[in-house]
């Protein structure tokens, strides 16, 4: 299964494909820093990216031509700035807004499916009308943007067209705002997820289920303390006057949890086998070295060890120290390493970033978790297969 990666950052997403079954014929990335890092896992054989033709550029430069053979799938996440909540929201007046190249590749490649990964402000109501555009375009791939007309004047007609009797979407789209720790992330990572197939398929598909929940969570703290256990720590006291928290162990106990699903994991769960990297500065693991000079302050407390990260940020300019550090238990904080925030997105440890601290947590900032991606390109490699197996019977 052919597939093609923009804007791949760290690598993130397009491992997800990768361990999904995706090949991918193209990744492309900008960034120097960042395509050192696949570089240099080049070198370290580490997992499928050795086999990945990875260009460094501009992808507005890039000729889909050269690609030759058909193209199953393009996945990448568009530069999310321009939507963050901690950005500068000028949205798609922003000059790194890259959907018009998204859909420009889906235009050109006509791929069976698509899959895009973006910020949460993408679906705030700043932004509800250049959100539908997005998606309008991706249904309508062929119809682009004429010259000199502005992309409001290009929403209408393509809502006039999209609304047409006689006219029908080139592609099927739909999309949801997933919570990574609801499918076996350790943080808390919002994020929202545009996926389409061509509608010559005729597919029907939706979005995986939730494996894990908070509340499977505080049943396995609260409840039955299976959790104390398996990390051989002492079982701590109970929040006190949290009266919301108290109804949910109620109803928890009552047996008000359904189905198999697991507990959320938590900072511990990701990173309680790893020497502490102040007290073991020569420690032997890759990308796991302390960088002084954390330090705490309103809205930015860092995060707990026994609940999911807070979500991993890249900043602007610099990184936002108090979303990448951890609380620990007697009121200091410290900055994570590479490597736990590594972890933390589900890169495994044989996954090597280069550059400086901030560099590298700004990589990790912007990447998708492996796992999430995984989850998403699984379920779409399923739906796609389960067609060729029809169309071969």
């Amino acid at each position: 299964m052919r597939s093609v990666e923009l804007f791949a950052g760290a690598g993130g997403l397009a491992l997800g494909m990768a361990n999904a079954g995706f090949r991918h014929a193209a990744v492309i990335e900008w960034n120097p820093e960042a395509c050192e890092t696949f570089r240099e896992n080049k070198r370290h054989h580490t997992h499928h990216v050795e086999e990945w033709p990875l260009w460094e550029g501009d992808v507005r430069q890039f000729d889909y031509g050269v690609l030759g053979g058909e193209v199953m799938v393009v996945s990448g996440g568009p530069p999310c700035q321009p939507f963050s909540i901690c950005g500068k929201h000028r949205g798609n007046d922003d000059e790194r807004d890259m959907f018009p190249q998204a859909v420009r590749a889906v235009r050109e490649l006509r791929p069976e499916a698509f899959i895009f990964e973006n910020v949460k402000g993408l679906m705030r109501e700043t932004f509800a009308t250049y959100f539908e555009y997005i998606t309008l375009q991706l249904a309508h791939p062929s119809l682009g943007r004429r010259k000199g007309e502005s992309w409001r004047e290009h929403r209408e007609r393509l809502e006039k067209h999209h609304t047409a009797r006689k006219t029908s979407s080139e592609y099927k789209v739909v999309f949801r705002l997933l919570n990574a720790a609801d499918y076996g992330i350790p943080q808390k990572r919002e994020r929202v997820f545009i996926v389409g197939f061509r509608s010559d398929l005729g597919v029907e598909w939706s979005f995986p289920d939730e494996t894990h929940s908070e509340d499977a969570l505080l049943a396995s703290k609260w409840i039955s303390g299976e959790y104390w256990e398996r990390h051989q720590v002492s079982k701590r006291q109970r929040p006190s006057k949290d009266d919301r928290l108290e109804a949910r162990l109620a109803k928890l106990q009552r047996g008000e949890l359904f189905g198999e699903i697991a507990p959320w994991l938590t900072v511990r769960d990701a990173i309680c086998d790893l020497p502490d990297p102040e007290r073991f500065p020569n420690n032997k693991v890759p990308n796991h070295r302390f960088n002084p000079g954390a330090r705490s302050y309103t809205g930015h407390t860092g995060s707990r060890m026994d609940e999911p990260a807070k979500t991993l940020k890249a900043g602007d300019h610099g990184v936002p120290g108090g979303e990448n550090m951890l609380a620990r238990s007697d009121g200091s904080v410290r900055y994570f390493t590479v490597r736990e925030a590594a972890r933390l997105q589900t890169f495994s440890d044989d996954y090597i970033f280069r550059g400086a601290w901030s560099e590298a947590m700004r990589q990790l900032g912007n990447a998708v978790p492996v796992r999430l991606a995984e989850v998403v390109a699984s379920s779409v490699a399923k739906t796609l297969l389960s067609l060729k197996g029809e169309s071969q019977g």
